[in-house]
């Protein structure tokens, strides 16, 4: 699967993810200070899934009615979110998902 990792993302859930063969693009590696909005858009431009920890997104995508349904807010304990991470794709049906 493809994924766009937002800054706030554990690096290990990130590497995890890529580790067991996934495309991860992780936004800390190429920008600071990223505004949320241009994430949501920068996702569906790149066919990518957006992985974020800020639940603000939440927030983008049903109050304020914005179009992306390519949204998976990670709420792991810190003790486990390597290994949970890889296990998550495995959970949902992202067929219907571009980027999947």
């Amino acid at each position: 699967m493809r994924f766009l990792a937002d800054e706030c993302c554990d690096y290990a859930a990130v590497d995890a993810l890529r580790q067991a063969g996934h495309d991860v693009l992780a936004v800390a590696e190429f920008q600071q200070r990223s505004v949320d909005r241009e994430l949501m858009a920068l996702a569906p431009e790149t066919d990518r899934i957006l992985l974020t920890e800020d639940k603000d997104f939440g927030w983008l995508v049903f109050a304020a009615r914005t179009d992306s349904p390519r949204v998976v807010l990670l709420r792991f304990p810190a003790s486990a979110r390597s290994r949970l991470a890889v296990r998550f794709p495995t959970w949902f049906s992202f067929k219907r998902l571009p980027g999947a």
